[in-house]
């Protein structure tokens, strides 16, 4: 493994930093969520917008640019020029990461492409993470339109599918890296391996939720655990929407609810991992993966248990938001692992 690893370091160390870059890029929109900076940018130019504003004037420009939209005129109608930078810093800077990603994966790309550095296999996972990039970049826009036409706030729905994108890149890239990084196959364990899979799909509905809830602003309500409000099992908020299938997707209280059940599962999903592997013979990376695994999902579930207690305060909701960036790494490596 180590010779094949001298051999590609170069194209690991570039694919790692995508995913560095990607994970940066996910805190600050997060950041950018939770301090409704992500609608301050109104109008972005590809190649000049990379520069802010510059001057009084032109900031005053975007500012009067700002104000002709509804989260102004419905929810900051208050805001200073001074205000108003502040929140246009996040969404600048966010957008910046995301610009720069592109350049990170295609210009070291091309140079790979040239010197013929890539197997003809990771050729084509490699134009699989750039369509995914790109697409990643089509749903921010998309987004962010959703809140410039009638609404203060973005789609709930928008904002899931940009985050989840978001993730399965990251996912993706860090999966061709420890392709390259563990070349060597061998049969995988059948039964854990479903298991894996089955805990990959039900941790990636989670955080779709988990969008849907920060979309909707769902952590502010039910600010209990282990029960919602009114020591309720599941509040009758939770079910008032018709048809009934609503609730699940569109009612903030019933999709808090559904991410309150859905951390069960995935603290079970685990658990069952850990126990299936406790009866295998596992590799050091394999029993690394698991025993990781154990150990994030319970500092992600205590994280999301204060952050509901707490009406999520940004350091823990960011906090929160990492949690789930480190728990989605760690189940990928371990599939990985188990896989091949």
């Amino acid at each position: 493994m180590t010779a094949r690893i001298k051999d590609n370091k170069s194209v690991i160390y570039w694919l790692l930093t995508g995913c560095v870059l990607i994970f940066i890029m996910v805190i600050v929109g997060g950041i950018t969520r939770l301090t409704d900076s992500g609608l301050s940018m109104s109008n972005y130019k590809l190649i000049t917008g990379t520069i802010p504003p510059i001057g009084e004037q032109e900031w005053q420009e975007a500012f009067d640019l700002y104000k002709q939209y509804p989260e102004y005129q419905k929810l900051h109608s208050h805001f200073t020029l001074e205000d108003f930078k502040s929140i246009y810093f996040w969404e600048w800077l966010h957008r910046v990461i995301g610009r720069s990603i592109g350049l990170v994966f295609i210009i070291p790309f091309l140079y790979f492409l040239i010197k013929k550095q890539l197997s003809k296999n990771t050729i084509k996972k490699c134009l699989v993470l750039l369509v995914l990039g790109g697409f990643q970049g089509f749903l921010g826009w998309y987004m962010v339109k959703s809140g410039l036409v009638d609404r203060p706030d973005v789609s709930h729905f928008r904002l899931a599918a940009h985050l989840t994108t978001a993730f399965l890149t990251f996912a993706a890239t860090l999966w061709v890296a420890l392709d390259l990084i563990f070349p060597h196959h061998k049969l995988p364990n059948k039964p854990i391996k479903n298991l894996i899979l089955v805990s990959y799909f039900v941790l990636v509905i989670q955080i779709i939720y988990g969008a849907f809830v920060a979309g909707l602003k769902a952590g502010l309500m039910h600010n209990h655990w282990p029960l919602m409000n009114e020591g309720k099992f599941i509040h009758f908020s939770a079910y008032v929407l018709e048809p009934f299938y609503k609730n699940f997707i569109e009612n903030p209280s019933g999709i808090q609810f559904v991410h309150r059940i859905l951390a069960y599962i995935v603290v079970i999903c685990v658990l069952l991992i850990w126990k299936k592997s406790r009866t295998l013979e596992l590799t050091n990376y394999q029993s690394q993966g698991v025993n990781g695994l154990l150990i994030i999902v319970g500092v992600q579930f205590l994280l999301g248990i204060f952050t509901l207690l707490l009406q999520v305060p940004l350091w823990l909701g960011i906090a929160h938001q990492v949690g789930a960036f480190f728990l989605l790494s760690f189940m990928t490596f371990t599939l990985h692992r188990f896989s091949k």
